[in-house]
């Protein structure tokens, strides 16, 4: 016997085994004796949404001070949801005073159980499957104006200036055939004439000479 595969069957059993279990849950909703319309019908819709989810809820009436010698005010308030959610849910336990409370536990319908079931392995469902857009335009499809513009088409600016012409500043200019003619050279420059030297000076202290 090979033991490994023993485990391994086992543990998918116990999965499977926990698949199929569904687990109670049980919602508690609190109400007074006088309680306003208007608040009324905001718990109602609690119990409403508790019981489509699936789960119980257990209704409490809670009385205080002379509200506790008229329990029959809190009775006709349990009778009374009970009555306005009789399409989603039944009474699994009728009202009982338990001290200054009453209390009274509601169950939902087993066709309730089951859609809410199917609607959540609907939704895994929905979530993989394709969306209609992607599926209507498929991705190879070519554009209609991409076909009638084609990409290869010449623009007319184009056609009138074929690229193959010569350009023409690329022709020889009479100048650059010319010879260049030889530059002169600059004449130079005359040295300057040398200064003539000062005459000597005739000294006043000297006599004439002698005859």
């Amino acid at each position: 016997m090979d033991y490994g595969k023993f485990k391994y069957e086992n543990a998918q059993k116990a999965r499977e085994a926990r698949k199929n279990q569904t687990q109670t849950i049980i919602k508690e909703m609190k109400l007074r004796p006088k309680i306003d319309p208007h608040d009324y019908e905001t718990k109602k819709g609690h119990v409403v949404r508790f019981l489509k989810a699936g789960d119980k809820v257990k209704v409490t009436i809670m009385f205080r001070g002379r509200e506790q010698s008229r329990p029959e005010l809190g009775f006709r308030l349990l009778q009374r949801l009970a009555n306005d959610v009789t399409d989603l849910g039944f009474v699994e336990t009728t009202p009982k005073q338990d001290g200054r409370n009453m209390t009274m536990v509601m169950a939902p319908h087993r066709n309730v159980k089951a859609e809410e079931k199917a609607a959540g392995r609907a939704r895994p469902r929905e979530e993989a499957a394709p969306t209609p857009a992607s599926a209507s335009v498929p991705a190879s499809a070519s554009v209609p104006a991409s076909a009638s513009v084609p990409a290869s088409a010449p623009t007319p600016a184009s056609a009138s200036v074929p690229a193959s012409a010569p350009v023409p500043a690329s022709a020889p200019t009479p100048a650059s055939t010319a010879p260049t003619a030889p530059t002169p050279k600059p004449a130079p420059t005359p040295k300057p004439a040398p200064t003539p030297a000062p005459p000597p000076r005739a000294d006043a202290s000297v006599g004439p000479p002698a005859g």
